[in-house]
């Protein structure tokens, strides 16, 4: 865990839809839409890491933003240092809800 990085903290301040030991996938506090973040302050984990966060990531996005209604986001735009994926609805369904 890194002091200064907030995916490292993982407050619960939005919905948490699963904990383990290898990652969390909660609602980003920014976009609020589900995202998958590896508990690891790394933004390189191994594929086979990688692949089963995505995993995990599209059950709660399919149960969440509908099937194939999203895609997977893993451009680490605000916090590049600490691996996190969202699932981003299209466009214009993500601006008609917001």
């Amino acid at each position: 865990m890194t002091d200064a990085c907030d995916l490292c903290e993982a407050a619960i301040v939005t919905t948490r839809y699963l904990d383990n030991d290898l990652c969390w996938i909660g609602d980003c506090e920014i976009c609020v839409v589900p995202m998958v973040v590896w508990r690891t302050h790394s933004p390189s984990p191994p594929d086979e890491l990688k692949n089963q966060m995505l995993g995990l990531l599209v059950m709660v996005a399919n149960e969440v933003l509908g099937e194939d209604n999203w895609k997977i986001d893993d451009h680490m735009r605000n916090i590049p240092g600490h691996y996190h994926a969202h699932a981003r609805p299209p466009f214009s369904l993500h601006r008609a809800q917001g």
